[in-house]
């Protein structure tokens, strides 16, 4: 009997190719905490016509970014099971297409935050692409296990590009924001590098539960909860956020700490696939409540 093939798989067409380069996900949420950032720079609604290109032109240049990074890491994520799959990686598209198509949309971004927004979010946005494509993923990553630190910096923007937007300035506030998601940041992803530890050590990237070991890098998960906690205090101290908000943040907060706090004690990957995604449910939810709290406080003080 003559054995039956496996059908070989499809190969995606070009445009699903390129839209996974622009990493969707990543970029949801980046848009989403930009798309925060909008709503809390306006007492009521922003217009709609700024919304809608603000909203365009960060995820363009976003996804710009993203496939940069596919780019110049795709030798590192042939490496890596999680990111094996990415065109780059698997050599289905040439290395000049993928190059053009990320200057295309962070071009085509630039011009729509210019002409439709304001210059200012145009600067900002390209400066956290380079932060981002050129700083954090050809300098930092490869360079110091502190990299997701340091470079957590860019990815922390997208509420000052989007308060920038709607005001046309980036006011204390909007920094403000920007602090919690570069808290956010190191306790997120060092989460993801411990139960992927051994694929970062096989790609060669000095990640921190790879360079100093899974137990320091759980301590520092936990501490890094502790200190985002006190961060995430900061808007209600402040003065732009109510009490819905600080309940929710407390909330919130704890639980992580909670989850930081096992995974440091009673270490599994089981458990660092939990941590990991609450954390992005925390962030989520934190800034959600940021918005309730934003539109409804003032109609229950009246």
């Amino acid at each position: 009997m003559t054995p039956t093939l496996a059908p070989t798989p499809p190969v995606p067409s070009r445009w699903s190719q390129y839209y996974a380069l622009t990493k969707p996900r990543v970029v949801q949420l980046i848009v989403f905490c930009a798309v925060i950032g909008m709503l809390l720079a306006a007492p009521g609604l922003p217009s709609w016509r700024i919304l809608v290109a603000a909203t365009a032109g960060i995820w363009l240049v976003a996804g710009a970014a993203a496939a940069f990074n596919c780019l110049i890491e795709r030798e590192i994520d042939r490496r890596m099971k999680r990111t094996a799959w990415r065109p780059t990686a698997k050599g289905e598209l040439p290395e000049a297409q993928t190059l053009m198509f990320s200057g295309v949309l962070c071009s085509i971004g630039c011009a729509v935050l210019w002409i439709w927004v304001n210059p200012l979010t145009m600067w900002l946005t390209l400066g956290t692409f380079v932060g981002y494509a050129i700083i954090y993923t050809v300098v930092l990553k490869p360079l110091t296990p502190q990299n997701i630190v340091i470079g957590g910096a860019s990815g922390a923007m997208p509420p000052v590009l989007g308060w920038a937007a709607v005001r046309g300035d980036a006011g204390p506030e909007a920094w403000l924001l920007c602090l919690i998601i570069f808290l956010w940041t190191p306790p997120h992803f060092w989460a993801l590098a411990l139960y992927r530890a051994e694929e970062y050590r096989a790609s060669g990237l000095p990640m921190l539960p790879v360079t100093h070991g899974a137990e320091l890098t759980r301590l520092h998960v936990f501490l890094y909860t502790i200190i985002l906690l006190a961060g995430t205090m900061l808007p209600f101290i402040y003065g732009m956020s109510g009490s819905i908000y600080l309940v929710s943040a407390l909330v919130l907060g704890l639980a992580f700490m909670a989850y930081a706090w096992r995974l440091w004690r009673n270490y599994s990957d089981a458990l660092a696939r939990q941590t990991f995604r609450f954390s992005i449910l925390h962030l989520s939810l934190l800034f959600a409540a940021l918005l309730v709290d934003h539109y409804v406080s003032p109609w229950m003080h009246q």
